[in-house]
């Protein structure tokens, strides 16, 4: 966990102090061929302090969420979510929630979409496929 975590502040370093391309901070790349290429579409970081309904602290949280297309001879898209809390409630430090997905366009529509979920909110990690409507 300490190794994702120092990652994604290494990588958030960079992409906070990259040169801008026409308004991203990530450029787009293809090859000449048109057959390999990655095409950002979203990467966030956002830091939270959260409460609850009576005002109460309930600790802080960093959320990371970067969506991705890229091309291997056809069009797919990769995207990480992952939330990470600290400082919650006593015995509980901090907690998290990761998914790793997969989609793969299949008309301007409908997309086939397998993920991966990773959380301390379940005793294993989680596969699912599904189908993904775009409206």
């Amino acid at each position: 966990m300490r190794k994702l975590v120092s990652l994604v502040c290494v990588a958030a370093t960079l992409l906070l102090t990259g040169q801008s391309q026409a308004g991203n901070i990530i450029p787009t790349w293809e090859s000449k061929s048109k057959t390999i290429g990655f095409y950002p579409i979203s990467n966030e970081v956002s830091y939270y302090r959260s409460f609850d309904d009576s005002g109460v602290g309930r600790g802080r949280t960093l959320q990371i969420i970067s969506i991705n297309a890229f091309k291997l001879w056809t069009e797919f898209s990769f995207e990480f979510t992952g939330d990470f809390n600290f400082h919650l409630t006593p015995g509980l430090d901090r907690d998290h929630y990761v998914e790793l997905s997969l989609v793969k366009p299949v008309t301007s529509f409908v997309s086939l979409n397998v993920q991966r979920v990773i959380s301390t909110f379940e005793p294993e990690s989680i596969n699912q496929f599904g189908v993904r409507l775009v409206f």
